[in-house]
């Protein structure tokens, strides 16, 4: 009866640490996943930026973001910025935006570009953080060069 029993807590055992290495295994794969999609934001951002897609940037503004351009300045909703980007995109015609840095920090991710346009070429700065989960747009500055 005794041998039984030691069966039974080898048999526990076993297949505790079968499940403890195939969590084990598991940890790359799903800290590869939650960097990736936190890198979708921006990436998103500088796809929709180089296209001149200002809907594909603002899908990811926060209720209320900072923006900055040559003739105007300060903390809008959602709506408002969304209105004040597709008009800056629309009046300026975007032809691409190159980046010249992209990183992250401790809060979110960021970049650096120049945004070309038939009007000119400009500084664009986008900052993006962390919020429930998603990546935010929380400011976003557009000055001539």
């Amino acid at each position: 009866m005794l041998t039984d029993y030691g069966m039974f807590l080898d048999l526990i055992t076993m297949k505790t640490k079968n499940k403890m290495k195939r969590s084990l295994l598991l940890l790359p794969v799903l800290l590869i996943t939650i960097s990736s999609l936190a890198q979708s934001g921006i990436d998103d951002v500088i796809s929709a930026m180089k296209n001149g897609n200002a809907s594909g940037v603002t899908k990811y503004f926060d209720n209320y973001v900072d923006i900055v351009m040559p003739d105007k300045g300060s903390n809008y909703s959602k709506s408002q910025g969304e209105l004040i980007l597709k008009d800056f995109f629309a009046n300026n015609g975007v032809k691409n935006f190159d980046v010249k840095h992209k990183g992250n920090n401790d809060n979110g991710d960021y970049c650096i570009g120049t945004l070309q346009t038939k009007n000119g070429n400009y500084r664009a700065t986008v900052y993006m953080r962390l919020k429930n989960n998603k990546q935010v747009i929380q400011d976003i500055r557009i000055e001539q060069l």
